[in-house]
C-alpha cells in the first residue's frame, strides 16, 4: 500500500485572488460543484430519461423532461454531497479520492453538510410541485437510503454495501416512468431490477481496482476481503440475472423487435467479458492480468446503451 502523500492529507486551501487574498468565485463553485459528482448524476440521469419516452411510447414534452431532469440531478446531488461529508475521513485516505472538495478542505464540513440537505429540500419540492408528488417522493425515499442506509450503515460494516446500498441508484428508472404518468407499473420495475443486478458487477470492477485503497480505508468491499475468483464468480452470476430480467421488458411492456435483439447483443457481449474477467482471475490476483477497468467501462456502456434502445423502440413499432 502506498503512504498518504503528508501534503495532500493536510490539505490544500483554495486558490486565492491576488487583489483580495480571498478565494476565487470559480475555485469555489468548482468546489460545490465537485461535491455533487457530477459523473455519477450523468449515469443516473441516463437511466431517468430513457423511461420518460418508454412511458410516453414517444416523445415526452420538453417541459416535463427538463423538470425532471433538472430535479433528478439535484436530488443526486445531494446524495453525493452528503455521502462525501460522512465518508470525508474515508476519502482523505484514498489515492483516488483524497483531491475532492473536503478532504483538501476547499469547502468546510458544515458548509457541505448544509448545501447537501438545501438541494434535498429543493429538489423535493421542485419535483412535487412541477413534476408530481409520487416523483418526488420516490426521489426523496433514494436520497434518504443512499445516505442512511448505503453510506452509515452498510458501506463500513459488509461486504454486501454495494449490493443493498445499490438499491438507491435503481430509483431513476421508477422516477423518469411515474414523471410521465403518475403511477408505478411492471416495466419500470424490470428496469429497476436491471440496474440491481448491474450495481455489483459495475461496482465490485471499480473496487478490484482500488482494492488497496479500500483496505487502507478499512472499507470491506468484496475484492477487498475475497480472492478475484470468488469476486468473478459473483459478478458472473449478477450478470446472469441482469441479462435475463433485461429481456423480460419485452413481454412485459410489449416492446417492438429491436429493444430485444439490442439486449441480447448487449448482454452476450457483457457475459463474455464477465467469463473473461473470472478467466483471468483463476490465472492470476494481480490486477496487471485481471484488468478490472475492461469490465467496469464496458458496465456503463451496457446500460448506457440498454436504455437508450428502450426508449428507442417505441419509435420503430
Amino acid at each position: 500500500m502506498t503512504a498518504i502523500d503528508p501534503e495532500l492529507s493536510a490539505g490544500h486551501q483554495l486558490p486565492s485572488d491576488p487583489s483580495s487574498g480571498r478565494p476565487r468565485v470559480s475555485d469555489v463553485v468548482s468546489a460545490y460543484v465537485g461535491l455533487t459528482k457530477p459523473r455519477i448524476i450523468e449515469l443516473l440521469l441516463l437511466t431517468t430519461v430513457p423511461m420518460m419516452f418508454l412511458a410516453a411510447e414517444g416523445v415526452p414534452g420538453l417541459w416535463i423532461v427538463v423538470a425532471t431532469f433538472v430535479g433528478g440531478a439535484l436530488s443526486a446531488g445531494s446524495a453525493n454531497v452528503l455521502n462525501c461529508v460522512f465518508d470525508a475521513d474515508i476519502d482523505q485516505q484514498m489515492r483516488r479520492t483524497r483531491r475532492r472538495p473536503l478532504p483538501r478542505h476547499a469547502v468546510t464540513t458544515r458548509n457541505a453538510l448544509v448545501f447537501g440537505l438545501v438541494l434535498a429540500v429543493v429538489s423535493t419540492l421542485w419535483l412535487g410541485f412541477l413534476v408530481n408528488w409520487l416523483s418526488s417522493g420516490l426521489a426523496l425515499a433514494a436520497n434518504v437510503f443512499y445516505v442512511v442506509g448505503y453510506t452509515m450503515l452498510l458501506k463500513r460494516r459488509t461486504a454486501q454495501n454495494v449490493v443493498w446500498g445499490g438499491l438507491a441508484g435503481c430509483f431513476p428508472a421508477l422516477i423518469g416512468w411515474t414523471a410521465i404518468t403518475n403511477e408505478l407499473a411492471w416495466p419500470p420495475f424490470i428496469m429497476y431490477a436491471v440496474v440491481f443486478f448491474w450495481t455489483p458487477p459495475h461496482t465490485w470492477a471499480l473496487a478490484t481496482r482500488y482494492r488497496e485503497d479500500y483496505a487502507q480505508a478499512d472499507v470491506p468491499m468484496l475484492p477487498v476481503i475475497a480472492p478475484a475468483t470468488v469476486v468473478g464468480r459473483k459478478m458472473l452470476a449478477y450478470s446472469y440475472a441482469m441479462v435475463a430480467v433485461s429481456l423480460l421488458l419485452w413481454p412485459v411492456a410489449s416492446t417492438g423487435w429491436f429493444y430485444p435483439v439490442v439486449a441480447a447483443v448487449l448482454g452476450v457481449a457483457f457475459l463474455v467479458e464477465a467469463h473473461l474477467f473470472l478467466a483471468r482471475a483463476h490465472r492470476s490476483n494481480e490486477l496487471s492480468v485481471l484488468k478490472p477497468m475492461r469490465l467496469f467501462h464496458w458496465s456503463n456502456a451496457y446500460l448506457a446503451l440498454l436504455f437508450v434502445a428502450a426508449a428507442a423502440d417505441p419509435f420503430l413499432r
